[in-house]
């Protein structure tokens, strides 16, 4: 009854009775004051009505509380002269009349929700005191039927756990150290070790002689010492199945110790792993795969430019030949000029320098390893290309400008990749401008945009293929005779992978765009 009566429903919580108050009296003004109700000449009974309401749902302060507001809206609203708070001494007695309706209706109204609820309390309680007397009597009933509603419960949880073992490839087992006894082995821990679950259970001595041989004794050394701590283990071995199989095992054991501390048993499971090994190792020699092939894609490239490297070496090679002659021309002098012969070796120690610096340079780019990351200097990078490759724009005439934003933040990823990218996309705008008429210029530039690294190569070669602007970035798909497809699909990786993307257009007048966007990695304070 008192879910279809809302007269008979429970107290809100104490700021929805305080809403009541509010809502109830702001609903009494606006009904009152509706003119198409013609109210406005007797509001009271309205205002009496809210708290009224106000004292039934909230009790004692929600209803004081409807009564203040009642009352000066009525003051406010109702008395002469209207829409004034000022002093109204004529309309006092009128205001005090309404005020002590007010409470009293107030008081009723708590009062009357106070005695309902005492005998709906009282009605409750003869409800319960029939209801348990039910519940007595039916108890013997219901027991029978949870009983038999718990053991089908218990042979479907079983089943579920079977269905989950089977499916993750998980069994589950119990044994005893003191004695080396196997106490308990699941469906699955049979099938996952090869044993027959009819062929009763199995001995320790039988599983034992199954691990393989190389990995025996570290099960023996990881069971012996976590009976000794009393502790749990995890380790991972091979297993030789009936038939000559040989799985990978994960296993897991918890000590189960009495309530004097003393090892009972060892729980725990066997996860069959083999097929998780098999393809953690595929995808190892897939990325040894891909690593050896942007190797080979930084050695074909770099085959290319041996006459530029050629005489990028060869400068400072021949500045280091003159100074050294000029070293020996003040040393050999009637007086020595030490000063000057000293300036000359070093400028020698210079020359030398920046040549080690060059196959430096190039040796990394040969390199053959696994990704390092570290915090990189994307303009620095960016500079040791173009010292690199300016030679071969100098070969073909092709004007390099570099637009580098300062206070440019660094990025994490690896500094061989990242200047494997510069070289590819310069080397192609330097290949795409060869035979170009009019100028040829390449402008490489950086700046930070939000929280991404932006670098740009532009230059003023053919362009993009339009019909195929689609295929740009795919394996084996390449505009020059002489290019193998794989640089634009390996920076393409290197750039994602880095967690950037790499981008092409073709320019509005001539040339083409190639950007590529790095996000920036908070640099760690030493």
């Amino acid at each position: 009854m008192p879910r279809f009566n809302p007269l008979l429903w429970p107290k809100p919580p104490a700021i929805w009775s305080y809403t009541i108050a509010v809502l109830s009296v702001a609903a009494a003004l606006t009904i009152s004051r509706w003119p198409a109700l013609h109210l406005q000449d007797a509001p009271v009974s309205l205002f009496l009505c809210a708290v009224i309401l106000s004292a039934w749902f909230g009790g004692i302060w929600p209803g004081l509380l409807a009564t203040i507001l009642s009352a000066f809206t009525f003051y406010y609203f109702f008395l002469p002269p209207i829409h004034s708070l000022g002093a109204k001494p004529d309309e006092i007695p009128r205001l005090l009349v309404f005020m002590v309706s007010a409470l009293f209706v107030g008081s009723l109204s708590v009062a009357q929700r106070s005695a309902t609820e005492s005998l709906r309390r009282a009605r409750d309680d003869l409800r319960k005191t029939v209801q348990e007397l039910r519940s007595t009597n039916e108890a013997l009933q219901a027991e029978s039927r949870e009983r038999k509603s718990a053991e089908e419960s218990l042979r479907r949880s079983e089943g579920y756990l079977a269905e989950a073992q089977r499916l993750s490839h998980t069994g589950s087992w119990a044994s005893i150290p003191a004695t080396g006894e196997i106490k308990y082995f699941s469906e699955e821990c049979y099938r996952v070790l090869g044993f027959d679950p009819y062929g009763g259970q199995p001995q320790y001595e039988a599983f034992f002689q199954r691990v393989h041989p190389d990995d025996q004794a570290k099960l023996s050394e990881a069971v012996e010492k976590a009976g000794r701590g009393k502790t749990e283990f995890e380790l991972d071995y091979r297993f030789v199945r009936p038939s000559g199989e040989i799985r990978d095992i994960h296993a897991v054991g918890h000590p189960v110790l009495s309530p004097f501390s003393d090892l009972v048993e060892f729980v725990g499971t066997v996860m069959d792993v083999t097929e998780r090994k098999r393809a953690e190792q595929e995808r190892e020699r897939l990325r040894q795969a891909q690593a050896d092939l942007a190797r080979a894609n930084r050695v074909t490239t770099m085959g290319e430019l041996t006459a530029s490297v050629a005489h990028e070496v060869n400068q400072p090679i021949a500045a280091a030949v003159t100074n050294a002659n000029t070293c020996l021309r003040w040393l050999t002098r009637e007086h020595p000029d030490l000063e000057e012969a000293r300036a000359a070796a070093m400028r020698i120690v210079k020359d030398g320098t920046r040549a080690a610096e060059i196959i430096k340079r190039i040796r990394s780019l040969f390199k053959k390893g696994t990704s390092e990351q570290e915090l990189v200097d994307v303009n620095e990078a960016i500079r040791e290309i173009i010292a690199l490759l300016r030679g071969e724009a100098t070969r073909h005439s092709i004007a390099v400008r570099m637009e580098l934003a300062a206070d440019l933040p660094r990025i994490m990823g690896d500094r061989v990749q990242l200047q494997q990218v510069l070289m590819n996309l310069i080397v192609n705008s330097i290949d795409a401008m060869k035979d170009a008429d009019g100028s040829r210029e390449l402008d490489i530039k950086s700046q930070q945009e939000n929280d991404h690294v932006l670098v740009s190569v532009c230059d003023t070669g053919l362009g993009l293929p339009l019909q195929q602007a689609d295929q740009l970035f795919n394996a084996f798909f390449t505009t020059k005779p002489h290019g193998t497809g794989m640089g634009l699909s390996i920076s393409r990786s290197i750039v994602e992978s880095h967690g950037g993307r790499l981008r092409a257009a073709n320019n509005a007048a001539r040339g083409a765009s190639f950007s590529f966007t790095l996000p920036i990695k908070a640099e760690t304070k030493e």
